[in-house]
């Protein structure tokens, strides 16, 4: 899911949070648009002495210091707020601006409830918007069927006890250091991903896409056949699933001659399809 959402053509930065099950929204960037004063920060400053001297004593509870990615590319925590809190703060805001959107926030809500009460909405979405940015549609149908793949694996996990967002990050770290000889973060520097909003799947090609999923359904598998239960047997079984690919991917190599882990990166991955595209159009 994208991080950024527009809103008349002006971007506002946004994070799911996949435990909560809510979106959370840049405040600054909402009151910018808004409130078109020149110093959003300051506005944003007074505004929210305001809303407590109007009563909304809970403000500073409901909002949440966010680590998004600013203008110049870095990491910076930021006030956010869910789409209930948002739309509290845009009551305050004086702005002919305030009701479409309004219209706009409930309309991304619309979406997400879409999207959980049919998955296959989702995946069609995902689908196009893959499609956009020049992937195949071969690569595509593997890269669906490792986000399956992975849900699948996570539904697991909060199954057998273990905790979501570190936990689940050690986990994945270990499978992908077992089946490719590196953690995620590892192999981003190594296919040169510098931006912290690059998703690492989305830049590897079909075999390390196929490898990826082997891992993960291995885990699955040893997971569900031994019950393991809690964060070390799971741990356990994420090393030795990772190990039935990363055995399946040494010995490929050594038939094929070439490595199955590669630098290439998006750009090199849509190129030959869009050369494809533009040939058949000619």
């Amino acid at each position: 899911m994208s991080n950024i959402k527009l809103f008349e053509s002006k971007k506002v930065r946004s994070q799911w949070n996949e435990g909560e099950q809510r979106w959370y929204f840049s405040i600054i960037d909402v009151v910018e648009i808004l409130s078109e004063a020149d110093n959003a920060r300051r506005y944003w400053s007074d505004l929210k002495r305001k809303l407590k001297k109007e009563g909304f004593d809970e403000l500073y509870e409901k909002i949440v210091q966010l680590r998004m990615e600013a203008k110049d590319g870095k990491l910076r925590e930021t006030d956010a707020a869910d789409a209930t809190t948002l739309l509290r703060i845009i009551q305050s805001i004086p702005s002919p601006k305030a009701e479409p959107f309004k219209r706009w926030l409930a309309q991304v809500g619309n979406e997400r409830l879409e999207e959980i009460e049919n998955p296959e909405l989702a995946t069609q979405r995902i689908r196009e918007t893959y499609k956009m940015k020049g992937y195949s549609d071969d690569w595509i149908e593997k890269r669906m069927r490792g986000i399956a793949v992975r849900d699948e694996l996570t539904d697991e996990w909060k199954k057998r006890g273990v905790k979501e967002q570190k936990e689940y990050s050690i986990l994945t770290a270990e499978i992908s250091r077992s089946t490719f000889g590196m953690t995620p973060t590892e192999y981003k520097k190594f296919k040169e991903l510098n931006r912290p909003t690059e998703n690492l799947r989305d830049h590897m090609t079909d075999l390390e896409l196929i490898f990826t999923m082997l891992g993960e359904a291995s885990t699955t598998e040893i997971a569900r056949n031994r019950d393991a239960q809690g964060f070390i047997e799971n741990l356990t079984a994420a090393y030795e699933g990772g190990t039935v690919a990363g055995n399946a991917r040494k010995e490929l190599e050594s038939k094929t001659g070439q490595k199955v882990v590669t630098k290439k990166n998006y750009k090199k991955l849509t190129e030959g399809e869009k050369r494809k595209q533009l040939k058949d159009k000619q």
